[in-house]
């Protein structure tokens, strides 16, 4: 009787481990934040990818709200409902306190699709108006194979409804940030030709210090003129300042670059550059979602 027991509780504890086994197992793994739009099924081309950083980048600095895009093989053995409120607790996307954050998640290989609403847009995109951009605007394009063009569609009909919602205005950008950093390393090239062509040519106006001087608050306005922040702007600046006075103080007082006679290239360009990753250095502003939204599938 006793091994009778003994035998039944022992398979009782492995029955126990295993469902526990199968239970870890059945949760896929987060994908990493690496941007505003992560593809992980290659399904977007690079300047999909771009077009759509680029877009929900300004909305985020005009409205305050933050929307991403996730796109991956699969959610199985997962609910689509369940990955999705997991990947929005661990990204966190929209503000603290302000819960204004939306995901756009498409589980290529099911064939599913969700949108994912934080409590602070629930008003503006509901269950139902959710609905209505995936069964209306994204999937008859997700039918054809247009994948690009339903994604893009989608957010943008997602922007539009969440504009026309009051929310509180976004917080200026002053503080330091790792997107911060992001957007000078992807100048850095064009404010360091600058800064050798400006300070060159003013070289033949105005003395060593003079020139490193006025050469500083030109490639400080140019960064601010270009967007970059008034903050960034400053540092700019300030680091042109200190580059002409060094490049002046090795090169004998002349670099020779666009200074006298002879002026080169230099050019700022018209947009920002970058090193082709979507959204570098973005991250989640801390809000909070409670499931609502509504799911899809062509």
């Amino acid at each position: 009787m006793r091994v009778a027991r003994a035998s039944m509780l022992a398979a009782l504890l492995c029955l126990a481990v295993a469902a526990f086994a199968a239970i870890a197992q059945a949760q896929l793994a987060v994908p990493q934040l690496t941007g505003r739009v992560v593809d992980q099924t290659g399904t977007l081309s690079a300047d999909a990818i771009a077009r759509l950083d680029q877009k929900l980048k300004a909305f985020e600095a005009k409205k305050g709200s933050q929307i991403a895009v996730l796109i991956v093989p699969t959610t199985q053995p997962e609910a689509i409902e369940q990955f999705s409120i997991r990947v929005a607790e661990a990204w966190k996307i929209g503000r603290k306190k302000v819960d204004d954050g939306a995901i756009l998640l498409v589980a290529k290989g099911d064939r599913k699709l969700r949108i994912e609403v934080g409590y602070g847009l629930e008003g503006a995109l509901p269950d139902v108006t959710a609905k209505r951009i995936i069964d209306e605007i994204i999937t008859p394009k997700f039918k054809t194979g247009d994948f690009e063009g339903g994604i893009e569609a989608g957010v943008d009909r997602m922007v539009s409804v969440i504009d026309g919602e009051p929310l509180p205005e976004p917080e200026p950008q002053h503080e330091w940030s790792p997107e911060s950093f992001d957007q000078l390393s992807g100048w850095a090239i064009p404010l360091i030709f600058g800064t050798l062509f400006v300070n060159g040519f003013l070289q033949s106006l105005f003395g060593r210090m003079a020139a490193s001087a006025v050469t500083g608050g030109v490639i400080g306005g140019v960064a601010w003129i270009f967007g970059l922040g008034w903050m960034i702007a400053l540092f700019a600046g300030f680091a042109a300042f200190l580059f002409a006075m060094f490049v002046d103080l090795f090169s004998g007082g002349g670099s020779g670059f666009g200074s006298g006679r002879r002026r080169g290239g230099g050019v700022f360009p018209g947009g920002s550059w970058s090193g082709g990753s979507s959204g570098g250095g973005f991250s989640g502003g801390g809000g909070s979602f409670g499931g609502g939204g509504a799911s899809g599938s062509w």
